[in-house]
């Protein structure tokens, strides 16, 4: 199945908007939502067309083909006018023979890995700066920020399809790719692409 990966949303109407162009062009079954869905957050600036309750009616309306997990931006007021839930830490998707763990990324990331086996995958948002590539030996990807993108990148989201995952800009442009085997993983070079 196809998935489309966004993060680090951030209440932003505009990014949502293309977002869900997105999603409908790619022709994907599923939406993965790696959190910071409504709120800004502390750090960041107001993003383009701040409408949280915009982004919640978009949100609802497509809840049966959404997954997400809770960003350190997501809350338990978030949830109460989410129809779809989004107070998980995590998710832990298969993929052929390993497993993908994916989470926001600021409990687990690069710099601290969950507990997984060689081959997992670590699949993560919150840092607003896309990734495709292998850091100590484990794939992390990272389909950037569709709001706030940081590191002078655009707007970006991820596609996970068959055993490769791709980081796009909003229109749809490749940046980025890197396939899923093992053998992608045994004996590469860290990485940052």
């Amino acid at each position: 199945m196809k998935i489309v990966v966004a993060s680090d949303i951030h209440g932003s109407a505009w990014a949502c908007r293309k977002l869900l162009e997105a999603f409908d062009r790619e022709g994907a079954g599923r939406l993965l939502l790696l959190g910071d869905i409504l709120y800004h957050g502390p750090r960041n600036d107001l993003p383009r067309e701040y409408a949280p309750k915009e982004v919640l009616a978009m949100l609802n309306a497509i809840k049966k083909e959404l997954f997400c997990v809770r960003g350190n931006c997501d809350t338990e007021v978030d949830q109460m006018v989410l129809e779809f839930p989004i107070l998980a830490d995590y998710a832990v998707l298969p993929l052929a023979d390993r497993l993908i763990y994916a989470t926001h990324g600021h409990h687990f990331s690069p710099q601290h890995f969950p507990p997984f086996c060689d081959g997992d995958v670590l699949l993560y948002g919150h840092t607003h700066i896309w990734q495709a590539g292998s850091v100590g030996g484990h794939i992390c990807l990272n389909p950037g920020s569709v709001a706030i993108p940081k590191g002078g990148n655009p707007p970006t989201y991820g596609v996970l399809e068959e055993e490769t995952f791709s980081v796009r800009t909003m229109d749809g442009a490749v940046l980025g790719q890197t396939a899923l085997g093992q053998q992608g993983v045994r004996g590469s070079k860290e990485e940052r692409i």
